[in-house]
């Protein structure tokens, strides 16, 4: 099994690149420049392609069985602006495939968000996958576009794509400005933390998990038959954010005091993004109460 992995620096790419090196197979991940290291430490290095998604080639991808595209551009707020959200995360994107497909790659995994869905998601307890895509800033704009291109490509030439949309991730290598980064800093320094009211409905998946995930969707042989399918990936155990952050602030023993409400909720928040029907399970899932 040979890999071609885009987003091998990334929060989540790192991941799957220590477990499947781990696992012994063949990784062919792609970077930006030799400077870009993963967000982890690998016990391995990859076979590292030093392009941008617009300079792939189909040489550079022959004799790769599959491709996992895990990159994304601008994956928090504040986001680039459209034009540029668009270029990296469809057109970009678009380029890469079309030459994976050109050197013979027939099955592509495909990394999906969450906030592709929008303001559709208040509307539903749990989401199914064919929820209207109604998404609300430019990043999650250019990821809905990009699944319905993606998946449109994969039909018109007959090819296996699995789309799975993530909800919300965190872990070990996640951006310091996200909330379990920041939470964490504040709880082992001893300060307090501010936060909303943390009535925001998630379901949190750990990173490890995730990444598991994808390696298992790319190494089962029976999706080397056409197929075009989407999933939503969660644990199955939504919580608010407040149970969120009143658990790991209780398990890293923390000495500060969550402020609850001491910050407004962002301008047009989402308050419920629950996974539902095409749920992909992990192994395990922590119940926050």
């Amino acid at each position: 099994m040979r890999i071609l992995l885009t987003g091998g620096t990334g929060f989540i790419g790192s991941h799957f690149l220590k477990q499947a090196l781990a696992k012994k197979y063949s990784v062919v991940a792609l970077r930006r420049s030799p400077q870009s290291k993963p967000r982890i430490s690998i016990d391995r290095e990859p076979e590292w392609l030093d392009r941008h998604l617009d300079e792939v080639t189909k040489a550079d991808i022959a004799g790769c069985d599959v491709v996992v595209h895990l990159a994304a551009h601008s994956v928090q707020h504040p986001f680039d602006n459209l034009t540029t959200c668009l270029y990296w995360n469809t057109t970009a994107a678009l380029h890469l495939f079309e030459q994976a497909r050109l050197a013979g790659v027939k099955h592509y995994v495909v990394a999906g968000s969450c906030f592709e869905y929008g303001l559709s998601a208040d509307r539903f307890e749990t989401i199914p996958t064919d929820a209207p895509l109604e998404p609300n800033n430019s990043y999650a704009v250019s990821k809905a576009v990009t699944s319905i291109v993606l998946l449109q490509w994969a039909c018109e030439h007959k090819l296996s794509i699995e789309l799975l949309r993530i909800f919300h991730v965190f872990g070990e290598g996640e951006s310091k400005t996200r909330f379990w980064p920041s939470l964490r800093r504040a709880a082992l320094s001893g300060k307090s933390f501010s936060m909303t009211l943390g009535q925001q409905m998630r379901d949190f998946l750990p990173v490890e998990d995730v990444a598991q995930i994808f390696i298992r969707r790319a190494i089962l042989d029976q999706l080397y038959n056409q197929r075009y399918k989407v999933f939503n990936i969660g644990t199955g155990s939504p919580c608010t954010l407040l149970a969120f952050a009143k658990y790991w602030w209780g398990f890293w023993k923390a000495e500060g005091k969550l402020l609850i409400g001491d910050i407004p909720y962002r301008e047009n928040e989402i308050m419920r993004y629950v996974p539902g029907e095409e749920l992909l399970l992990t192994d395990k899932a922590t119940i926050y109460t």
